[in-house]
C-alpha cells in the first residue's frame, strides 16, 4: 500500500516537473542577458563542465571517489535530521554508511546533492573570511562547474541501474523528486549568481506550476466530459 501511495505521488509530481523545467527555460536566457556578453566567471564555469564532461568520455571513471561522495552525502544529511552516522565502507562496487534513522531525503539526497561542489563552495567561503575580495574567482568557478557535471553524468549514470535507494521508495517517486531537487538547486544558483531575484523566479514558478496543474484538471475534464457524453449518447 506504502508502494502505491509513493507511485501516486510520484505521479502527482509530474505536472510541477513540466512547471519547473518552464522555468528553468525561461529563467536561462535572462540570467545570461548582460550589456558586455557572458561574464568571465561564467565562461569558467561552462569550461568546468565541458571539462569534466570531456574527462567522462576520454577516461576511466573515478567510481571510488563517487562513491565516497554518495555516502558522505548520506552521513551529511542524517547529521542535519538528527542520524548518528557509523561504519562508512567505500570500493569500487560499491559503499556503504550505518545511519540510525532515515527518510527519502537521507535516501535520496546523493541523487541531487552535489557534494564535491558543496566543498568546493565551503573550502571558497573559507577563504573569502580571511581574503577579500575572492582571489581566483575564475579557478572557482571552474572547480564549481567541474564538480557539478561530476555530480550531473554520474547521477544520471547511476540512474540506469537498480538502485537500492531508488527502489527503496520507487522509481516514479524518487526520479520525479530527484529531477525536481536538482533543477531547485540550478535555480537557486541562478538566483545567487546573476541578476534574476528570487522573488521573479519564486513567482514565475509558481505561476508554471498552477498553470501545469491547471492544465492536467482541463485534461481530465473533456476526458470525463467525453465519456459521459459516450455512455449517454442515445
Amino acid at each position: 500500500m506504502a508502494n502505491f501511495l509513493r507511485f501516486l505521488f510520484g505521479l502527482a509530481l509530474l505536472p510541477a516537473c513540466w512547471g519547473m523545467t518552464r522555468t528553468f527555460l525561461a529563467a536561462v536566457p535572462v540570467a545570461a542577458q548582460t550589456s558586455d556578453g557572458l561574464p568571465v566567471e561564467a565562461l569558467f564555469l561552462l569550461g568546468g563542465i565541458v571539462a569534466f564532461a570531456a574527462c567522462w568520455l576520454v577516461l576511466s571513471h573515478p567510481i571510488r571517489t563517487y562513491v565516497l561522495g554518495h555516502e558522505l552525502t548520506h552521513a551529511l544529511w542524517g547529521l542535519l535530521f538528527g542520524a548518528i552516522p557509523s561504519k562508512l565502507k567505500v570500493g569500487v562496487r560499491g559503499g556503504s554508511v550505518r545511519l540510525s534513522k532515515s527518510n527519502f531525503i537521507i535516501t535520496l539526497a546523493p541523487y541531487f546533492f552535489p557534494f564535491y561542489t558543496f566543498v568546493v563552495i565551503l573550502v571558497a567561503l573559507l577563504v573569502y573570511v580571511f581574503v577579500r575580495p575572492l582571489p581566483w574567482l575564475p579557478l572557482w568557478m571552474f572547480l564549481i562547474g567541474f564538480t557539478w557535471a561530476f555530480h550531473i553524468l554520474f547521477t544520471l549514470s547511476t540512474l540506469t541501474l537498480a538502485q537500492p535507494d531508488v527502489q527503496t521508495y520507487g522509481r516514479v517517486f524518487s526520479w520525479a523528486f530527484i529531477y525536481l531537487a536538482n533543477v531547485a538547486l540550478v535555480l537557486v544558483w541562478l538566483a545567487s549568481t546573476t541578476p534574476l531575484t528570487f522573488a521573479d523566479l519564486a513567482g514565475d514558478l509558481v505561476t508554471r506550476v498552477v498553470s501545469a496543474y491547471f492544465g492536467v484538471a482541463e485534461f481530465f475534464q473533456a476526458g470525463m466530459v467525453w465519456l459521459i457524453g459516450l455512455f449517454t449518447r442515445k
